[in-house]
């Protein structure tokens, strides 16, 4: 879809109260393979300067050596999935001078490229990295929840691609219900009363290990934050 077409309307929900959607990421199954975010790029066309969805590698833990010399460790490392969370209180949203990053009735959130400046307050803003300012276009774009796939009642790209179905995408309540085991963070996200984000995560027991903050994201420079 050209990004200055209306959003479509999903089929039941026309006229009716939307409902917050999100994403949820089981941590314990994740291989860290890229396949979800690779599927995005090529759904979306994008080259390789630009990605709706990231991977981050992160690693902790350290080793030492005893008055015998023998060697112990407790060092983990895992892998998160990460793309917008369509937050119930996306700071993108607030900071954008335009009204071009917004909701839309299937209560996703994405920018109006009639409306963008490119100004770049969102992609400051947001905790989670989601938005990017295209250099081509001069304008934000972000992962807007394949709303085209949601509105004919399918599941996002990176959803489907998973080959370990470590990604879910629903309406949020129904995603709580299915995991009551989820949280709502994990390092190195930022809390979750930053956005309330809608995202749900199964840690898994490596990421548990790692509450105390003292890992680091090990692929920072392939994600963008160097």
């Amino acid at each position: 879809m050209d990004p200055d077409e209306k959003a479509p309307t999903a089929a039941g929900h026309a006229g009716s109260e939307t409902m917050p959607r999100g994403f949820f990421f089981d941590n314990t199954r994740c291989t860290g393979c890229r396949t979800c975010a690779l599927a995005c790029k090529d759904y979306h066309d994008h080259g390789p300067d630009l990605a709706f969805r990231m991977v981050l590698d992160y690693e902790g833990g350290s080793w030492t050596r005893s008055a015998d010399g023998t060697l112990s460790q407790d060092a983990y490392a895992y892998h998160i999935s990460i793309a917008c969370n369509h937050c119930n209180s996306p700071v993108c949203t607030q900071v954008c001078p335009t009204g071009a990053m917004h909701k839309d009735d299937l209560d996703l959130v994405w920018p109006d490229a009639r409306k963008c400046i490119g100004c770049g307050y969102c992609t400051m803003a947001c905790p989670y990295h989601a938005p990017h300012i295209d250099q081509k276009l001069k304008r934000s774009s972000k992962c807007d929840g394949c709303r085209t796939r949601v509105a004919n009642d399918q599941a996002p790209i990176c959803v489907e691609a998973c080959p370990v179905r470590a990604l879910d995408f629903a309406a949020a309540g129904a995603l709580a219900e299915r995991h009551p085991d989820a949280v709502r963070s994990i390092m190195p996200l930022p809390p979750e009363g930053a956005t309330d984000p809608n995202l749900f995560i199964l840690p898994s027991p490596a990421a548990e290990r790692a509450a105390d903050g003292n890992g680091r994201i090990a692929n920072r420079p392939e994600a963008g934050l160097a």
